[in-house]
């Protein structure tokens, strides 16, 4: 269930809709996130609410650019979902003007049905996060025509000629600096239990060991005190991480109190990420010798803002 945020608002644009046949979802924004992204495609699935396809305009980019991070995260969603299941594709306006007002246009059927302008952007700080901001409904075939004349205007974020379109900024000056010791928007995460030295064996890394499940399945132990500090956003809200190998990953906080970061289009995403930092097979158990092999036993987490963080899992100053 969603939470902490004005559920009429959310509930009246992204899911009464679909409850009413509609089956795709058309975005001017002029700010977006691929968290947000992520984070309603999941909510999606796991409403059970059929296929949804999401197609995302983000207006700021004529303007202002787009971070590499944000960048790549949108390609990794659209890559992702590309076939089968909830689609979604980003695209950046390059040429101007900009409508500069955030447009939410269903249609059913490939017929416009439903339309929403809104103060709120494409981000969850705005939509679930926000408690100012307002909705109005707008005539939905107005609204689908003004959507279709932007996307003259547009280029796909994986077009391989997008670069030369649109500035992408570099992403080097929101990460921290190698061996940075910055701890007020730094924590540090055990993969091993304070009990046995071990990860556990039923849980964490080894969250998949079990029967009837992927064994490749793992998450990050969240200590209480850290869930409770607001270090991670909560309530299942997504956040893009760039890791220090230069991947890109949607993780979000789960499970009771709080205990577990995972990666929520797939338990095993995480899991099959750290046995391959390790050097293991797909699905070996993970001992506390294959982490002391590898050179740490614990990892760090960088906040870079509210839906962005570093992942620093590298051996070398840790070894």
């Amino acid at each position: 269930m969603v939470s902490n945020y004005s559920e009429s608002i959310v509930e009246k644009i992204l899911f009464e809709p679909i409850r009413s046949g509609a089956d795709r979802l058309c975005i001017l924004s002029a700010n977006a996130t691929p968290s947000m992204a992520s984070w309603l495609m999941t909510t999606y699935a796991e409403r059970n609410m059929g296929e949804v396809s999401i197609e995302l305009v983000m207006e700021s980019v004529a303007d202002n650019g787009i971070d590499s991070l944000s960048h790549e995260g949108f390609k990794e969603l659209q890559r992702n979902t590309s076939s089968g299941g909830n689609r979604f594709s980003c695209s950046y306006l390059f040429q101007p003007p900009a409508e500069k007002k955030n447009y939410f246009i269903w249609l059913k059927d490939e017929t416009p049905v439903q339309a929403f302008t809104c103060s709120y952007d494409f981000t969850q700080a705005s939509l679930l996060r926000s408690r100012r901001g307002s909705f109005t409904a707008r005539a939905a075939a107005y609204a689908y025509k003004l959507y279709e004349k932007m996307i003259d205007r547009t280029i796909y974020c994986h077009h391989s000629e997008v670069e030369d379109y649109v500035v992408i900024r570099s992403a080097n000056t929101m990460l921290p600096t190698s061996g940075s010791e910055e701890t007020e928007n730094k924590v540090l995460l055990p993969l091993v239990t304070r009990k046995t030295g071990e990860p556990g064996t039923k849980s964490g890394l080894n969250w998949g060991q079990r029967k009837k499940r992927n064994k490749n399945e793992a998450y990050i132990p969240l200590p209480s005190k850290i869930a409770k500090s607001g270090f991670f956003p909560l309530n299942k809200q997504h956040f893009l991480v760039v890791t220090d190998d230069h991947h890109t990953l949607q993780l979000r906080v789960e499970q009771a109190n709080d205990k577990a970061i995972t990666t929520p289009a797939s338990n095993a995403q995480l899991g099959e990420y750290f046995r391959n930092r390790l050097g293991l097979a797909n699905g070996a158990y993970v001992h506390s010798s294959d982490l002391m092999t590898y050179g740490r036993t614990d990892v760090a987490f960088y906040k870079i803002d509210e839906e962005q963080y570093y992942m620093d899992f590298s051996a070398d100053e840790r070894g």
